[in-house]
């Protein structure tokens, strides 16, 4: 299985477009977020393009309007029940994933198909404990409780990776195009190898209508 690991995506519709396409290119049906989407519309933007599941934890960017919007109207929230089961197996065109043994705990509910999780959120995915958090000080506290194989965060804008104890601690950079060129990455569930995927060499769509926010240089990381 392929996942999409992404975070700080700061309202540029314009780099999310070119990563979703990327993801339906490549058959991708599930996607970690690490927070600072920054709006409800980059949330329903996500939702409306992105055909799979998603995993979403809120980051500072997030702590106006969306988490404002979303605990003030507790309606706009899925309730989850006891023993859903969150990802169901693809079928659809001969893609032939199986998601029976991802496991999530500590959602706050689903909004459309997106799981919200508040401060950080856990799940198994191939029987692989995962933990994904906004925030890098957290991110290693999480890794250096023993309990995941994998925590992912965000908020530096910068990838990175490295082993703390059993746990690889991973940062998918920006998607953002700000401090440092955009990218995210993609996990391979199969042989745990990570690919950083530098959105600015991925091509345009012509179908989005919005343009970027903003543009803005820096070093390229390496995982």
């Amino acid at each position: 299985m392929q996942v999409a690991i992404t975070s700080d995506i700061h309202n540029n519709l314009a780099n999310l477009k070119k990563v979703l396409d990327y993801c339906a290119d490549k058959k991708i049906r599930l996607m970690v977020c690490c927070g600072d989407l920054a709006s409800l519309e980059t949330l329903d933007f996500l939702n409306d393009n992105f055909s799979g599941e998603i995993f979403y934890c809120f980051g500072n960017m997030d702590d106006g309007q969306m988490k404002m919007r979303i605990f003030k109207n507790p309606s706009s929230l899925l309730p989850l029940k006891k023993g859903e089961r969150i990802i169901s197996p693809l079928r659809k065109g001969g893609l032939k994933e199986d998601f029976k043994n991802i496991q999530q705990s500590h959602a706050l509910g689903r909004y459309k198909n997106t799981l919200v999780f508040k401060n950080h959120g856990e799940t198994k995915i191939d029987e692989k404990s995962i933990a994904f958090v906004h925030y890098p000080d957290d991110a290693k506290e999480l890794a250096e409780s023993g309990k995941y194989d994998f925590v992912f965060y965000g908020h530096t804008h910068k990838p990175w990776e490295e082993e703390i104890g059993k746990c690889k601690i991973l940062n998918p950079g920006n998607i953002a195009n700000e401090i440092y060129p955009p990218t995210f990455a993609i996990w391979n569930t199969e042989d745990d190898k990570f690919k950083l995927v530098r959105v600015n060499e991925l091509l345009q769509s012509p179908l989005l209508k919005k343009p970027a926010c903003r543009q803005a240089g820096g070093i390229k990381g390496n995982l």
